[in-house]
């Protein structure tokens, strides 16, 4: 009998990788024959900043948190209208080694619908991201206006999921990352073969590795799974978390992932400038993460890869043994 469940359970588990590997190469397929029709307008992924919205009265504190926590530099603060009709908000660029930020804190009511885009993407031109765009399925939640320094608009990928894009008068030139992080967007099992179609062939990317059972503790339910999909393009990355959206909190505030050298020393930098650990470590998909808020509200995931700390661990001791040697020969 327990041979029969034994042999049983291959089976499924042959189907469930069959069945992901067929719907991988359809959607890739379909993608990849929509990417053909239209431009390329990614830049790179130091160019592209996470949104972040916070009271003028956090604004300072969340930079400096920033800053604490990951190191970096900044642009000048300044307070500008970044929106089509009138506001007044103060911004501020962070440039660091694992992402870039985009910091708002609206002195005025924020209109709509500003504040729910997670991302903003630099592109090459603006006219023919909106082409693009359309073409590919996006809805363009506000139409093209002028900005202090270039063009902006906001774009909604089907699902929900908002993006803002922008481009500059003067080109920007920013150090590349030391680690590209990850956006997080998170979609129903309704809505997910449209998303990435969609965005597929609007960023000319490609899926890294499709999921259907994802250990659970990634969204904050341990005992179950759910399907993690991960996309990689000239924009940088992109985990889509595809669930039923019974998520317990912070689980789907968070906009992106942070990929760092460690997690406790981080962790240890984060405490000391004020961010809330909101879920301690732990381990999965080789690796390990938390969730923390920074001042002002702002939810992200922090991580480290297993893998590269083993590569590090094994080049110390290499490091070490090879001075040992060296001593007792001299």
């Amino acid at each position: 009998m327990m041979r029969t469940i034994t042999s049983y359970a291959a089976v499924v588990a042959i189907l469930l990788v069959g069945c992901a590997t067929s719907a991988l190469f359809a959607l890739t397929s379909a993608s990849a024959q929509a990417a053909a029709a239209t431009t390329s307008v990614a830049v790179g992924p130091q160019y592209d900043t996470t949104h972040v919205y916070v009271s003028p009265t956090e604004f300072d504190p969340f930079v400096t948190s920033l800053l604490a926590t990951f190191g970096g530099t900044t642009s000048k603060k300044g307070v500008f209208t970044v929106t089509p009709t009138p506001s007044k908000t103060m911004s501020q660029l962070v440039l660091t080694a694992v992402g870039t930020f985009s910091v708002f804190g609206f002195e005025t009511p924020i209109p709509y619908p500003f504040g729910s885009e997670r991302t903003g993407y630099l592109v090459t031109d603006m006219d023919s991201a909106i082409s693009a765009a359309r073409e590919t399925g996006a809805d363009i939640l506000v139409s093209p206006f002028n900005d202090p320094i270039g063009r902006d608009a906001i774009i909604q990928w089907p699902g929900g999921v908002n993006t803002q894009v922008y481009w500059h008068t003067t080109a920007p030139s920013y150090a590349a990352l030391r680690a590209i992080p990850e956006t997080h967007a998170y979609v129903s099992s309704d809505r997910v073969k449209a998303f990435v179609s969609s965005f597929l062939a609007f960023s000319h990317g490609k899926i890294i590795s499709d999921d259907l059972r994802a250990p659970g503790v990634e969204i904050g339910r341990p005992t179950d799974t759910y399907r993690r999909i991960r996309i990689q393009s000239t924009f940088g990355k992109l985990t889509l978390l595809v669930t039923d959206g019974h998520l317990p909190y912070p689980f789907g505030r968070e906009i992106t992932g942070y990929e760092v050298a460690r997690v406790s020393e981080t962790l240890s930098k984060a405490r000391g400038a004020g961010v809330v650990v909101l879920v301690p470590p732990y381990k999965a998909d080789d690796r390990n993460a938390a969730m923390v808020q920074f001042p002002g509200g702002y939810v992200a995931e922090i991580h480290s890869l297993m893998r590269e700390q083993s590569a590090r661990r094994a080049a110390s001791r290499e490091f070490e043994e090879d001075a040992s040697d060296a001593a007792r020969r001299r």
